[in-house]
């Protein structure tokens, strides 16, 4: 997105956190294709024959804001990154009701890519693990630590940059490398651990 049109994001996301409804109609279309990419990436990460479409995902993501009644949104790296919060949790609420409605079988299964935190290793480490195991995961990682939480979701779920991250959050770019990696440690662990104990 270019300088004028962030321009233009940040001032209408002002209009809409003062109460004008019709500045959020406005706003999409500026960052409908930041959506669109940002949906694909999501899906991508779930089992190939998912029902759910981007422009399905990205319609609901839509539908959420605009029922907000009260939100304050500050610039674009904080509307992609409320967005991204949003998916997961629709992409979570849509699982657990696919399962229920099947009695829960037939888990999502993603494969997460998170580098070994470990000085001097040179490999990824593949986790495949269940979507909703992983959101438990997560829920646990927040309650020990809130702001690595949330960069986990920003970065590897939203696909923020180290950059729009820290801006996302108001702090430093340096601290958000130090809690990226810390959390990226604690939760390959956390569901390496998790997946051993459904196999015993």
């Amino acid at each position: 997105m270019d300088t004028a049109s962030s321009k233009e994001v940040s001032e209408l996301l002002r209009h809409w956190g003062n109460g004008d409804r019709k500045a959020l109609e406005a706003i999409l279309p500026l960052v409908y294709a930041e959506l669109r990419q940002l949906a694909r990436y999501h899906l991508h990460q779930q089992r190939p024959n998912h029902t759910l479409q981007s422009t399905a995902l990205v319609h609901e993501v839509y539908l959420r804001l605009a029922a907000k009644k009260s939100i304050r949104i500050e610039n674009r790296a904080h509307f992609l990154g409320i967005a991204a919060q949003l998916m997961r949790w629709i992409l979570v609420d849509y699982e657990r009701s696919r399962r229920a409605a099947k009695r829960g079988s037939g888990a999502t299964r993603l494969t997460l890519d998170f580098e070994i935190a470990a000085a001097g290793s040179p490999h990824s480490s593949y986790v495949d693990v269940d979507l909703l195991a992983l959101d438990e995961a997560l829920a646990r990682l927040a309650r020990l630590d809130s702001q690595q939480s949330q960069i986990v979701e920003l970065r590897y779920f939203g696909g923020l940059t180290i950059d729009d991250t820290a801006e996302f959050m108001g702090i430093s770019s340096a601290t958000v490398k130090r809690s990226w990696s810390s959390a990226r440690a604690w939760l390959l662990r956390e569901m390496s651990q998790g997946e051993s104990r459904c196999d015993t």
